[in-house]
């Protein structure tokens, strides 16, 4: 009888039924591995399969040839993720905001493969992402290999950035009019993805969310510049600072607080942090931050046991900021 086209790949559909359909608890015997094989139109023999056990081990796959009172059999006994690395990669995908909905369920399904198909289903459980807030830019997956191969070739890029309009849309900004920078470098920050880049007109490094960038293309021809700004940048202390990566004054600022919530300010500045005891169980900690409205709104969510010591034109401005929200609800109950 003639061999089938698929007959020289044996090996390769051994491994495939094994990898998908066995496990500790789920062994196969020979006689349905020769089942298998044959749906894919390859013939078997027992002693074959056997031989084939025995390559595949030599080989290096983890194959375990169980038995027990049922028959046993045999399955692949270990794979290139553990179930709890795999549940790891599930939680993050779940939680990055970057990642649209429909490309989460896409890469979710493609962990549970690595699992096998009974462990896959244990993953099933975490796949909920529904109701997360995610991103809207399904380009994003590829606009991060775009900035990845600008980097790795040492060109600028251009890209329109985007910007929420009152129908919920996403629309160009500047009137769609072209950004041109140098990549540096990609960080994730309060669950965004951000480009940190150089504006060579500006002479100065700056950030964008990649999910709010659109049409981005390598300049080929020209070279990255301020490489040398970059060197000099801590990127973990330039993303700590930059509260919620918006621009501001980067500056030492001294705040006051009681000793039992220094704990929020570590988790968000580091350890790096100066810290003085006061009196009545209360510290000054100097942190470096870019003074905005954002960083405003963030010192005063912790609440009124925090103050800003110094310098006093921060002080001055905080007051402001407070004293602005107050005065316009009050205008608006006149």
């Amino acid at each position: 009888m003639a061999k089938s086209v698929n007959q020289k790949m044996k090996l390769l559909y051994l491994i495939k039924i094994l990898s998908e359909k066995t496990d500790e608890e789920h062994p196969m015997p020979a006689w349905a591995l020769i089942e298998e094989l044959a749906h894919y139109d390859i013939r078997a023999e027992r002693k074959s399969i056997y031989d084939d056990i025995s390559c595949l081990t030599d080989f290096g796959y983890d194959i375990v040839n169980s038995k027990s009172r049922n028959g046993g059999g045999y399955y692949l006994a270990s794979r290139e993720f553990e179930l709890p690395e795999l549940k790891l990669l599930v939680d993050a995908v779940q939680a990055s905001r970057f990642i649209t909905q429909k490309k989460s369920k896409e890469l979710i399904e493609k962990i549970e493969k690595l699992a096998g198909p009974y462990e896959g289903k244990k993953l099933q459980r975490q796949v909920l992402v529904a109701g997360r807030i995610k991103t809207e830019n399904e380009s994003i997956y590829y606009n991060v290999d775009e900035i990845h191969k600008a980097i790795q070739e040492d060109m600028p890029i251009t890209f329109v950035y985007l910007e929420w309009n009152l129908k919920k849309e996403l629309q160009p900004r500047r009137a769609g009019k072209q950004y041109q920078v140098s990549p540096l470098a990609l960080t994730w920050k309060d669950e965004n993805y951000y480009l940190i880049a150089y504006d060579d007109k500006e002479r100065k490094i700056k950030h964008f969310r990649v999910d709010k960038m659109s049409r981005i293309v390598g300049v080929e021809g020209e070279k990255r510049t301020g490489l040398e700004a970059f060197g000099e940048l801590d990127i973990a202390e330039y993303t700590n600072k930059t509260f919620g990566m918006f621009g501001g004054v980067a500056k030492t600022v001294t705040i006051q607080l009681p000793a039992s919530m220094i704990g929020i300010i570590i988790d968000r500045f580091g350890k790096e942090i100066d810290i003085r005891k006061k009196a009545n169980d209360r510290v000054n900690v100097r942190i470096k931050a870019a003074v905005s409205s954002q960083f405003f709104g963030w010192l005063s969510g912790l609440g009124s046991e925090v103050e800003i010591i110094s310098p006093e034109e921060v002080k001055n401005n905080y007051i402001n900021y407070i004293q602005s929200i107050l005065d316009n609800y009050k205008k608006n109950e006149e």
